[in-house]
């Protein structure tokens, strides 16, 4: 008998999405994507620049891979590109191994997320167990919040250490060079982006004064307007106005890194060596199960709030893996699925990938038109934009003391140890030793749920009840089983009743054998009743069912060969 695997079938969500697609649903995809490509502008820029690269990475890669990944993924309506939870990662990776050896990993990481996906790996993703997603995740919040304090301070630092003490370190040393200017600036831009969406509202000071202005019908119009007008993008313009109107003394994207280019990027091929790709494998590993586990959590939280047919998990991390193997030879940084875009684009009207593939061309236009407006834009503003998505971004209320008394022992250590291990090592450590402590714990408490009961003792029949997984984490319970037969008088029938067990594995039939071996030495036989069809299938392959058989049959010899000498006494 052969067996086949069975590789995914590539085929994008763009093409279901255009079955029956009308002017309508067009206009306001068109609408989504327009919006959605305004907001990743700030961004992308100030993912890039915390990720100690260039502006222009982040740009690019919104543009290349977030097109890709909205023409080729899985999801209606997934809106990939640089993310908030790449900085840490991708500024480690640039400090130890330097730029080059980071566009070498995501190509290489591009190509491992799309095997992934062509062998149906993309289901394993929901495997993580939440704890471990909100640890890693407020852990990255908490290092892009302490990462922004330089630009949002304004203070004079060269360059900044990779890990969490060294950097905290070097701003306590540094503080001596605040900017009340750069504070200032990032400061109300915080403000502004936490009281954006209520700016509008009725009973606003600013809806008050729209309706004493234009009157109601004015009113309303500007507060729908206004509602569709992202924050960042709003807090970028203002306060990069009012820098340059005021020549406040701040740092700049043009003083920092001369500007943005406004031409297309070239094609370059990295320095690539089978020797460099060993070198790499960690950071390849790390983008790759970021990458997985960030976009298909994303498209989960879109498929929750748009409404439409569930994403292909498959499809998507093989667009994913495309979309990260092409950015890097355009200078590229690693992407995922973003989730606040995603609602935003979602929330915007978006139906299909057309928005998402709207918004690469949008930020395409805008940044062949704008860059060199771009050089004035103060990154103290780019820091109280990321500093918002950081805090945003981080579950905290999970941490409250009256939330973590509703889990379990087992969630809290899940939950805190994979947070401490990534603020004080890295993500990739982080997530190792989560995934292996749930699997510790997962098998201690599955333990738990196997048990066995001895039900009766009437000679010559011995009967025991097995109740759960009989498997490598629970076997040592058969122990007792074993010490009972053996105090057992000689000759006993053991019965063990396999109504109640679930579940067999090689560990599990091996201490069914000891059992067995327990009873020989007896000189009883060993019965097994009523298995359900997955244990069963275990002994028959494995022969046990076999040496049961035999057993029993060398049992009943030796009964009889015994008959003559209990009758005579000896």
């Amino acid at each position: 008998m052969t067996s086949h695997l069975k590789l995914a079938p590539f085929r994008p969500r763009l093409i279901d999405a255009l079955a029956g697609y009308d002017k309508g649903r067009f206009l306001k995809d068109v609408g989504a994507g327009i919006t959605v490509g305004i907001v990743a502008l700030p961004l992308a820029m100030a993912f890039a620049i915390a990720s100690g690269l260039k502006p222009e990475a982040g740009i690019w890669t919104a543009i290349i891979a977030g097109f890709l990944i909205s023409a080729l993924g899985g999801s209606a309506v997934q809106i990939g590109g640089p993310a908030g939870a790449y900085i840490v990662i991708v500024y480690g990776i640039v400090d130890r191994y330097g730029v080059a050896n980071l566009l070498i990993a995501t190509a290489c990481a591009g190509v491992l997320l799309f095997l992934m996906g062509l062998f149906r790996l993309g289901t394993l993703v929901r495997y993580v167990p939440l704890s471990i997603v909100v640890g890693f995740t407020n852990g990255i919040a908490a290092l892009i919040l302490i990462s922004q304090l330089k630009d949002w301070l304004g203070l004079s630092i060269a360059k900044m250490p990779a890990d969490m003490f060294s950097q905290i370190h070097t701003l306590a040393t540094n503080l001596g060079s605040f900017n009340p200017h750069a504070f200032a600036l990032g400061l109300a831009c915080l403000l502004g982006l936490a009281a954006w969406p209520q700016l509008l509202l009725a009973g606003t000071w600013v809806g008050r004064a729209v309706h004493r202005v234009l009157g109601r019908v004015a009113r309303s119009r500007v507060a729908q307007a206004g509602s569709r007008m992202p924050g960042p993008i709003v807090a970028l313009v203002t306060l990069t106005l009012v820098s340059w109107g005021f020549s406040l003394p701040v740092e700049t994207i043009g003083t920092r890194f001369g500007g943005i280019p406004d031409g297309l990027p070239g094609f370059a091929l990295p320095a690539f060596s089978w020797e460099t790709v060993k070198q790499l494998v960690t950071p390849t590993l790390t983008i790759a199960a970021l990458g997985a586990i960030e976009s298909l959590l994303c498209a989960r939280v879109a498929d929750q709030v748009g409404g439409l047919p569930r994403h292909d998990p498959n499809q998507e991390l093989m667009a994913q893996g495309i979309a990260n193997a092409v950015a890097p030879f355009f200078g590229g940084m690693p992407a995922t699925g973003t989730i606040a875009r995603t609602v935003t684009n979602v929330r915007a009207g978006a139906s299909s990938p057309i928005a998402g593939i709207v918004h690469a061309l949008t930020l395409l236009v805008v940044v062949l038109l704008g860059a060199p407006l771009a050089r004035h834009v103060p990154l103290a503003v780019l820091a109280g934009i990321l500093v918002f998505v950081a805090w945003n971004m981080g579950e905290w209320r999970e941490f409250s003391p009256h939330r973590l008394r509703l889990f379990s022992r087992h969630y809290r250590l899940l939950m805190l140890g994979t947070f401490f291990l990534t603020v004080v090592f890295d993500l990739t450590v982080a997530v190792q030793a989560g995934i292996v402590l749930a699997c510790a714990l997962f098998v201690q408490r599955m333990s738990t749920l196997f048990s066995v009961e001895m039900v009766s003792l009437e000679p010559p029949v011995l009967t025991f009840k097995l109740y759960g997984a009989l498997f490598f984490g629970a076997a040592a319970k058969l122990d007792s089983t074993v010490q009972a037969v053996e105090r057992a008088p000689r000759g006993m029938t053991v019965v063990l009743d396999a109504m109640h067990l679930i579940s067999l594995d090689t560990t599990g039939l091996d201490a069914l054998r000891q059992v067995h071996k327990a009873v020989l030495g007896r000189g009883g036989m060993l019965r097994i009743d009523s298995l359900q069809p997955q244990p069963l299938e275990v002994i028959e392959r494995s022969g046990f069912a076999a040496e049961l058989a035999a057993g029993a049959t060398s049992a009943h010899e030796e009964m009889v060969t015994q008959a003559p000498s209990r009758s005579t006494g000896h």
